[in-house]
């Protein structure tokens, strides 16, 4: 009798990676970093994006450093589903901007033994977590926490700070509209 025991290694093992962090700290260039990677490997890679996010091409995922892959629009989450069935790895950029129905879909995806990497913000501009990406945070086998450099004075920065008075929660922009603090520097100005 063999003394070493044989294990089966799962088979199609999926998993959840998520990266978060305030604007301006290379959350989508590392999203884009990892598809990147996958291409090389071969896999079938798919992105989403949220409709709302317009700010510099309207069918790619785009980092403030310009960095670019295609990507499918969309509305509803669950046309992650649908357009994913035959997708190795699927990327998700600006995840704060989708519904809290993105959780199950990204469960489900992984469930299915598919490489789900998500990128967003995790705090709004006044700091309070932006959901769904706590939930998102709290499934993920992966987590990548990102930092700016505060604009004011140097430090790590981990806060997004509005530059405008809008009190919307959602305000699509870039650096005409944000720009990132660190947790001294930053300031509340609309409440």
């Amino acid at each position: 009798m063999n003394e070493f025991i044989t294990h089966q290694l799962p088979n199609r093992t999926g998993w959840i990676e998520v990266i978060a962090g305030c604007m301006f700290s290379g959350k989508t260039e590392e999203l884009i970093r990892r598809l990147r990677r996958a291409k090389i490997a071969k896999q079938n890679v798919i992105v989403f994006k949220p409709k709302i996010d317009n700010r510099y091409a309207e069918k790619e995922i785009v980092s403030h450093s310009e960095q670019s892959l295609p990507s499918e629009v969309i509305e509803d989450v669950n046309e992650i589903l649908t357009l994913s069935k035959n997708a190795h790895v699927i990327g998700i950029d600006e995840a704060q901007f989708f519904k809290s129905d993105l959780v199950d879909i990204v469960n489900k995806l992984a469930d299915e033994g598919k490489r789900v990497i998500i990128a967003g913000l995790d705090q709004d501009y006044r700091g309070i977590p932006f959901e769904p990406m706590p939930q998102l945070l709290a499934i993920a086998e992966y987590i990548t926490k990102t930092l700016a450099i505060c604009v004011v004075c140097g430090n790590p920065a981990d806060r997004t700070q509005r530059k405008t008075t809008s009190k919307d929660r959602v305000v699509v922009g870039a650096s005409d509209i944000y720009e990132a603090r660190c947790r001294k520097c930053h300031t509340i100005y609309n409440e």
